[in-house]
């Protein structure tokens, strides 16, 4: 049953930017408009929340956002949140502000401060949104379909000057602790080997002898894809030259991951999961984390969520094993 004791709510964006933020905040405005609900646009993060960087979003202040990548609220760190002074200063701004609920747009620390401050008293919700795909509660966040496309664009491009110079490219890929943006991409484009931080391989067996198996079978041209948290990249490339003497070459994707124009599966589901979160604050909810399970959204505890373990794709992780040569 919805509360209409909810007249004012905020929202943020935190931690590292995902493609679809600016969606699910057009959603979540839109969907309290309909409630006749005022949302509060916190600027900077929690950074924000705390020094009182505010604006007023209104459901024609968001038109245009769908394709837009980034976040129009920015995002910031903020050490602060993880002092008891900066907590008790973040939730007396919550309540200065008359905001009956925060929506904590953000990854696996966005979500920590969020817990911390509905344990204040502030009715909070978290939306998962990083490329990394690695909050334990959910199937998916915003932002991994478009950073997979993104990668899997460049290395397309790459691959043509590769072939023509029948060369080996070793390219990193974001994911400090997570593998599931490496594993996917090295399907996606028939990489030779793909490093995880999650596996602790043999590296003759895992990435020479692919590439070995592959000259024979005629390939002339190979790609490694190495998730950041796996190591270095330029250590694989010169263990690799060293093993083979195939010309190899590093190329580090970096941060062009994290931006342009949402997919279309990102626009979606965030578009699902900010409409979820203002309903759940209706409903009289806190402490809630919106999560994305199959075909369908629905939501945690913060705690809860938190306290699970995500693991990669086992079967997916053995068709990569077994196609990629």
């Amino acid at each position: 049953m919805e509360h209409q004791s909810i007249k004012r709510v905020g929202v943020l964006t935190s931690g590292g930017d995902a493609p679809g933020m600016n969606a699910a905040i057009r959603a979540i405005v839109r969907s309290a408009a309909t409630r006749d609900i005022s949302v509060l646009g916190v600027r900077r993060g929690f950074s924000g929340l705390l020094n009182g960087d505010m604006v007023e979003l209104s459901g024609r202040g968001v038109n245009g956002l769908l394709p837009r990548g980034g976040t129009m609220l920015y995002t910031a760190r903020c050490p602060e949140m993880h002092t008891d002074e900066g907590l008790e200063k973040a939730a007396n701004m919550c309540r200065y502000m008359g905001m009956d609920g925060l929506v904590v747009i953000g990854g696996d620390g966005s979500f920590r401060g969020a817990l911390a401050l509905s344990q204040k008293g502030i009715p909070t919700v978290g939306v998962p949104a990083t490329i990394d795909n690695d909050i334990v509660c959910t199937d998916y966040t915003i932002g991994f379909d478009t950073a997979c496309n993104t990668a899997i664009d460049c290395i397309d491009k790459l691959r043509d000057t590769m072939q023509s110079h029948e060369r080996c490219s070793v390219v990193e890929v974001m994911g400090r602790k997570a593998g599931h943006l490496a594993l996917h991409v090295g399907v996606a484009v028939g990489a030779t080997c793909t490093l995880l931080p999650e596996h602790d391989t043999d590296f003759h067996s895992a990435v020479i002898e692919p590439i070995r198996m592959g000259r024979l079978n005629g390939r002339n041209h190979h790609v490694i894809i190495v998730a950041e948290g796996y190591g270095h990249a330029q250590d694989v490339a010169t263990q690799v030259e060293a093993a083979t003497g195939i010309d190899t070459r590093v190329t580090i994707l970096g941060h062009i991951q994290r931006g342009g124009t949402p997919s279309a599966q990102d626009r979606v589901i965030a578009t699902q999961m900010g409409y979820h979160a203002v309903k759940i604050l209706m409903d009289g909810k806190s402490q809630r984390v919106v999560a994305y399970e199959g075909r369908s959204v629905t939501d945690y505890d913060i705690e809860e969520g938190l306290s699970r373990e995500k693991h990669l794709d086992l079967d997916l992780f053995e068709v990569e094993q077994t196609v990629a040569t």
